[in-house]
């Protein structure tokens, strides 16, 4: 445990700009999904302020655990991450699953939780290479502490 509190707070030892960005572009991110995902009826989370919870106070911390790594171990332990997220979103029912959706539909009502997941665990080594290039054209002299 204690060398993983070591790796952790090398790992969050950044830039403070850094963080904004992925604050806010995981904001956004989230807000985004959670519209489509009601505008779809695929799933949404019971209160809008759960995309803060999720996707900032969650999400932003796992990237950061996770930048710079390969992009099979950041799917791999994203994987992990999202499970958990998962099914105790919707074991929680703090999200809710449109009865009869897409998903439902097209890969049967059973698997929808792992497909979330499956889904969601791309956004570590998606948003890390986001944030990255969002960061290196705004911050460019900086992006050699990154």
């Amino acid at each position: 445990m204690d060398q993983f509190l070591q790796y952790a707070k090398i790992k969050f030892m950044v830039d403070k700009r850094l963080i904004l960005v992925y604050c806010l572009v995981y904001l956004v991110w989230g807000l985004g999904m959670n519209w489509f995902g009601t505008f779809m009826e695929i799933a949404c989370f019971t209160y809008w302020w759960q995309v803060i919870t999720c996707y900032i106070l969650y999400m932003v911390p796992i990237s950061l655990l996770l930048r710079n790594r390969p992009f099979h171990e950041q799917y791999a332990y994203g994987l992990i991450a999202m499970g958990f997220l998962e099914f105790g979103g919707y074991a929680l029912q703090t999200s809710y699953a449109y009865p009869d959706n897409l998903l439902d539909k097209f890969f049967g009502g059973r698997t929808f939780a792992l497909g979330m997941a499956l889904f969601f665990a791309l956004y570590f080594p998606a948003g890390n290479w986001l944030v990255g290039r969002i960061y290196d054209r705004i911050f460019p002299k900086a992006t050699q502490n990154w």
